[in-house]
C-alpha cells in the first residue's frame, strides 16, 4: 500500500509546486489562446502536471539501498525481458484473476497511461491517432530504458526491470486513453467569445492580474538572488556576502521596477500582471495614464514591494505593507462604480486592452474603475 501512496503524494505536491512556478506563463498563454482563464481549463492543466509527476514517481520510485550487496543479489534487473508472452506465464503462476499480481500489474500499466493518451489528444488535437499512440510508445520506451540503465547510469546498477510487456500494456493504455479526450475537452470548456473579443473587467480578473504581479516579482527576485549566489560560488569559491540594501535591491526593488513600474509607463500602460490578463490603465477619456500612474503604482503591488524591501530598516513596515495589500484586494471587490484603491489615488480606470481604444467613454461591459 505504501508503494502506491507515497508516489501519489509526491505527484500531488510536485504538481502543485510546478503549477505555481508555471502559473505566469500559463495565464499569458491561456488569455491569448482562449481570451479567458476559466476554472475548467486551469483544473485540466493542473491535472496534467500532477499526472506528469505521477508517471515519473510510479515508474522510478521508491529507490532501494543500491549498495554492492543489493546489486549482486538483483542481477536480473541488468537484462531486459524481451519475451512478449512472459506475462501469460506470470499470470498462470497464480490462481484467480482479481488478486493475481501479474493481472494487477498489467491493468495498472494500462491505467497509468490512460491519461497520457487523453492529454496528448487534447493538447495536440491536430495530430492523428497513430501519432498519439506512437508518442505513448516512445514515452514508455524512454521509461524502460531509464530503468534498464539505472536512471542513465546515475546509480551503480538498475533497480527495475526493462519489460517488453510493460511497453505493450503502456501503449495499449495510451490508445484507450484517446477515448477520454472528449471528457477533458468538455471539462476544459469552450469560451463563449472569440479570444480577441473584449470581455468584462471583473473583480476576479483584476485580482488575477495582481496575483501574477506578486508572483512574477517574487520569482524574478529569487532568480536574481540565486544567480548572484552561484556567480559568487564559481568566481570566489564561496557564497557572496550581501548587505541588506543589496538583498532588497536584488530580491524586491529591481524586479518590481522591471515588471511593474517600467511597463506602466510604456505605451501599453499596464503592469506585467495586467498585460497577462489583457488589462491596462487609462484615463476616463481613454488616453494613456501618463504621470497619473505614479500614485496608482504606489498604492498597488508596486507600493507593497517598496514597503517589503524596507522591512529590515524600519519597524512596523511589514504591517503597513500587509495592510496595503489587503486593502487593495478588498477594495477590488467593491461595486464597479467604485474606483478602488488605485482609482481613488490616481483617477484612472482599468480597461480591456481589446476594447476600442478610441472610445472616449468605454462601456460598463469593458471597463472597471477598480484597483
Amino acid at each position: 500500500m505504501e508503494s502506491r501512496i507515497v508516489p501519489a503524494v509526491i505527484a500531488v505536491v510536485g504538481g502543485v509546486v510546478l503549477a505555481v512556478l508555471l502559473l505566469v506563463p500559463f495565464i499569458f498563454r491561456t488569455y491569448r489562446r482562449r481570451g479567458e482563464l476559466g476554472f475548467g481549463a486551469g483544473l485540466v492543466a493542473l491535472g496534467f502536471l500532477v499526472y506528469g509527476f505521477a508517471l515519473v514517481a510510479y515508474t522510478l520510485l521508491p529507490l532501494p539501498s543500491l549498495d554492492p550487496a543489493w546489486c549482486a543479489a538483483h542481477t536480473r534487473f541488468t537484462h531486459a525481458q524481451l519475451d512478449p508472452a512472459a506475462i501469460v506465464s506470470d499470470i498462470r503462476q497464480y490462481s484467480g484473476v482479481l488478486r493475481n499480481p501479474a493481472v494487477q500489474q498489467g491493468v495498472f500499466n494500462v491505467v497509468l497511461f490512460l491519461p497520457l493518451g487523453a492529454y496528448l489528444r487534447l493538447y495536440f488535437r491536430r495530430r492523428g491517432v497513430p501519432t498519439v499512440v506512437l508518442t505513448g510508445f516512445l514515452v514508455s520506451l524512454l521509461i524502460e530504458c531509464t530503468q534498464l540503465t539505472g536512471n542513465w547510469y546515475l546509480f551503480s546498477c538498475p533497480y527495475r526491470l526493462f519489460d517488453v510487456d510493460d511497453l505493450i500494456t503502456n501503449t495499449l493504455g495510451t490508445a484507450l486513453g484517446i477515448l477520454g479526450a472528449p471528457l477533458l475537452r468538455r471539462l476544459q470548456g469552450t469560451p463563449a467569445l472569440p479570444a480577441d473579443a473584449p470581455r468584462p473587467v471583473t473583480t476576479g480578473r483584476r485580482l488575477l492580474g495582481m496575483l501574477v504581479d506578486l508572483l512574477a516579482v517574487a520569482l524574478l527576485g529569487m532568480a536574481g538572488t540565486v544567480a548572484v549566489t552561484l556567480t559568487g560560488w564559481y568566481a570566489l569559491g564561496r557564497e557572496p556576502e550581501l548587505d541588506s540594501v543589496t538583498r532588497a535591491v536584488l530580491s524586491v526593488w529591481l524586479p518590481a521596477v522591471l515588471l511593474l513600474a517600467l511597463p506602466s509607463f510604456a505605451p501599453a500602460g499596464a503592469t506585467f500582471g495586467q498585460r497577462a490578463v489583457r488589462l491596462r490603465r487609462a484615463r476616463p477619456d481613454g488616453r494613456h495614464p501618463g504621470l497619473r500612474v505614479v500614485p496608482a503604482l504606489l498604492v498597488g503591488t508596486f507600493g507593497y514591494y517598496v514597503l517589503t524591501g524596507l522591512e529590515e530598516f524600519a519597524a512596523g513596515v511589514d504591517l503597513l505593507s500587509l495592510a496595503l495589500l489587503v486593502a487593495s484586494a478588498v477594495l477590488a471587490w467593491r461595486p464597479r462604480s467604485h474606483r478602488g484603491l488605485s482609482g481613488l489615488a490616481s483617477g484612472l480606470m482599468v480597461v480591456d486592452t481589446r476594447a476600442a481604444r478610441e472610445q472616449a467613454e468605454p462601456s460598463e461591459s469593458t471597463v472597471s474603475t477598480g484597483a
